[in-house]
């Protein structure tokens, strides 16, 4: 078993009240290890992506513990969140939040203490598009625009990857693409939890957990693992 790196334990977050009380996620407990290629599955309205959006300190905490690195994120104020965000973890978006109006290489210089110019070509060059940097994202397709929001995540330098849904948006060839990408990134060592709807994807997984209802109904580990390539949905 490789080392625990996050465990998240019964954390909770509710919508309304009253009558009208809704769970987005009821007593939810998750962990992560060291170089875990994790899928978390369901449908909309499940709770996978709250549960994400609360790895990256995005969305707060009602009750619940998420010890990253043995530091309790729930606990941090807004300074210690910024740094998290910006050092520990890259955040792959389903509609890629870039900014349209400036060039793709801006964008992916955009993360505080990733300012390096040399470095970010390498990364478009990585992911193909090195011949885009000067171009607006409005002006790539939405594969490559995933492309470079997965470039810009990887040029915080994190050991943790987390994707939300980063083939939602896109045709199939183009998340064929995306998910190669996100394959090799994953052999060479990055920590990656990514969620989807989509049962095909989590085949590239060593470990899939399936949530319902805003609670974790099953937890597998796969030891059939589908290179990218494979993928059909």
């Amino acid at each position: 078993m490789e080392k625990l790196i996050i465990e998240a334990k019964d954390l909770v977050k509710t919508y309304g009240e009253g009558e009208g009380l809704t769970y987005a996620l009821n007593k939810v407990s998750i962990n992560v290890y060291e170089h875990d290629f994790l899928v978390i599955l369901g449908g909309s309205g499940s709770g996978k992506s709250t549960f994400l959006n609360m790895l990256g300190g995005i969305d707060k905490v009602e009750s619940g513990e998420i010890k990253v690195y043995d530091q309790d994120i729930v606990k941090f104020n807004d300074k210690q969140l910024t740094l998290y965000r910006r050092n520990t973890i890259g955040f792959v978006y389903q509609f890629f939040n870039l900014i349209n109006d400036i060039t793709v290489l801006q964008n992916v210089m955009l993360a505080p203490g990733a300012r390096d110019k040399e470095r970010a070509m390498a990364l478009l060059e990585r992911v193909g598009l090195a011949d885009k940097k000067d171009k607006f994202p409005r002006q790539l397709s939405g594969g490559q625009q995933q492309r470079v929001a997965i470039a810009r995540a990887l040029n915080k330098q994190s050991d943790i990857l987390l994707c939300d849904e980063p083939t939602g948006a896109l045709d199939d060839a183009s998340g064929k693409a995306v998910l190669k990408l996100l394959e090799d990134i994953h052999n060479e060592g990055k920590t990656i939890v990514l969620v989807t709807h989509t049962r095909e994807i989590a085949g590239m997984a060593n470990r899939i957990i399936t949530m319902k209802n805003a609670q974790v109904v099953k937890e597998e580990y796969n030891d059939n693992i589908v290179k990218a390539e494979e993928v059909i949905w």
